[in-house]
This record gives structure tokens, sequence and C-alpha cells, in this order.
């Protein structure tokens, strides 16, 4: 039971002490760049799958 005890007051003390967390400004700017990252590559796959789909109905037409 010690041992527990001890782990997590070590894991707290890292916590609060030792991790260096992101300024709001820093969270707020990678939020922006994944958030438009994702919505670019999402986009990218949008236009290859239409794409795509053109093609394989003109080789096998319905």
């Amino acid at each position: 039971m010690k041992k527990i005890v001890t782990y997590f007051k070590e894991s707290y003390d890292e916590l609060v002490h030792k991790v260096s967390w992101p300024t709001y400004a820093e969270l707020t700017s990678n939020a922006v760049a994944v958030l438009s990252a994702s919505l670019l590559i999402a986009l990218v796959v949008f236009i290859m799958d239409f794409c795509f789909e053109n093609i394989m109905s003109f080789v096998y037409p319905h």
C-alpha cells in the first residue's frame, strides 16, 4: 500500500513542479494549427476520393 501512495505523491510532484505546461496563447495557436491541418488533409482525401470515383465509373460504367 505504501508503494501506491508513494507513486501518487511522486506523480503529483512531477506534474506540479517538473512539467512545463503551455500558456493559453501557445495552446490556442497549436489547436488552430492542428485544426487547419486536419481540415486540409480531409479536403485532400475528399478530392482524391471524388477523382477516383469518377475515374472508376468511367472505367467500369454501370
